[in-house]
């Protein structure tokens, strides 16, 4: 009757050690991980790769032309004017960059950084390293565009509370 009770107990207590357990340090190389404290800071891991010499002058999606010299990248989700945070899992090395574009559009990476960012973070003649990309600072509301191209694209920046 002893040895029934303990593995009734067993069996009822694995699903909950199952959750309880903490996840794998193992991260998907295709599929960036997000998490979100309770500061309401963003931190993603996944793939970054950086783009150079072909988009020099075009504009990006914030408006401004591409310029490889500067601290900037490009990302999905985030807002733009959003600073972020950049750090390098391999070698550690960080740098702080802002979000001026739209990309990745490689399904598999998460953020797009300036030859110059890739520099600093060591990985340009690599092309792609695993990163771990921070929210800094997320811009507040834009005020009301008088652009009807804006207005109609839907896309709304709004700022999480602190």
């Amino acid at each position: 009757m002893r040895r029934l009770t303990a593995i009734t107990m067993a069996l009822l207590l694995c699903p909950m050690l199952l959750e309880a357990s903490p996840q794998s340090s193992h991260r998907s190389e295709t599929h960036p991980v997000t998490t979100r404290a309770r500061t309401h800071r963003t931190v993603q891991f996944g793939v970054a790769s950086w783009y150079g010499r072909a988009l020099r002058g075009r504009k990006t999606a914030s408006g401004t032309p591409y310029d490889e010299r500067e601290l900037t990248a490009a990302h999905r989700t985030l807002p733009l004017g959003t600073s972020v945070k950049v750090t390098n899992l391999k070698n550690g090395r960080s740098v702080v960059l802002k979000v001026t574009d739209r990309g990745p559009w490689v399904r598999t990476r998460l953020i797009d950084v300036s030859r110059a960012a890739a520099d600093i973070l060591g990985f340009r003649h690599k092309g792609v390293t695993r990163v771990k990309v921070s929210v800094i600072h997320r811009p507040a509301s834009e005020p009301a565009s008088s652009d009807p191209a804006a207005q109609s694209s839907g896309n709304q920046v709004t700022s999480s509370p602190r």
